[in-house]
């Protein structure tokens, strides 16, 4: 499925939200910065090294760098170590055989990011990948993140049409229970993610791997065509694979 005016949705790769956000603040940070330099030195050229302007604008700009230094460049280490594990859980993912398993990667129907969708033999995943390096403990995993995997899996049965399991992926940190499931959402190691897709009981025969990928593919492109206001075109419901023109959903 070709998407007009823009890219097809479902070849997205690992992170790639995350990623254009930590690069866009990271540009406007340091515009800012540079705006504030630039002022102030006009300034003082302009009116002296000692009038109250040029004075006002050199407080403007150190307090400027104190917020960068206390708020910004640490958000930016946050959003950057999160795009990171976006990214290695897709290395990860890479890993599952392409010819029975699809995978898409930073999706999003208008009701957040899911950062993985992996449909195969076992069913149908949605993943939200957690960076932080700390130790988790399964029963204190917070009530927001486990929210938010469910919202995505609400979002994803309602377009798929079949069952979803949840889970949330830790790219870094040791988990004390690592499959453990806290109020049905399945906590997972990265380093053991792979191996717990791929032992699961099958459940769907490749036709149905197929038709789940297109109906998923289709919303994709349905959703980022009218946040576009443009048209999807070509066949609706086409399947999706890696070869012969259709999307690519992995």
């Amino acid at each position: 499925m070709d998407i007009a005016g823009g890219s097809d949705p479902a070849r997205r790769t690992a992170g790639q939200h995350a990623r254009a956000v930590v690069e866009r603040l990271r540009l406007r940070t340091l515009a800012a910065l540079g705006v504030l330099a630039v002022a102030t030195a006009l300034l003082g050229r302009t009116f002296g090294l000692k009038d109250v302007r040029f004075l006002g604008s050199e407080v403007a700009l150190l307090a400027t760098i104190f917020v960068v230094w206390r708020y910004v460049l640490p958000l930016l280490a946050r959003r950057d170590r999160g795009a990171t594990g976006e990214e290695e859980v897709g290395t990860l993912l890479e890993e599952l055989p392409r010819e029975r398993w699809r995978v898409i990667h930073d999706a999003t129907l208008g009701r957040g990011n899911v950062d993985h969708i992996v449909i195969g033999p076992p069913g149908v995943f949605t993943i939200e990948t957690k960076s932080r390096p700390e130790p988790v403990q399964v029963r204190n995993v917070h009530g927001a993140i486990l929210r938010q995997a469910h919202a995505q899996r609400r979002a994803i049965e309602q377009v798929a049409g079949v069952r979803v399991e949840p889970l949330v992926v830790f790219s870094r940190a040791w988990v004390d229970r690592p499959l453990a499931t806290r109020k049905g959402v399945r906590i997972v190691p990265a380093r053991m993610l792979v191996g717990y897709l791929s032992k699961r009981q099958p459940m769907l025969p490749a036709q149905g791997i197929e038709f789940v990928s297109a109906r998923i593919g289709t919303a994709l492109a349905e959703h980022a065509s009218a946040q576009r206001g443009g048209a999807v075109v070509g066949r609706p419901g086409a399947g999706s694979s890696r070869t012969g023109g259709r999307a690519t959903l992995r």
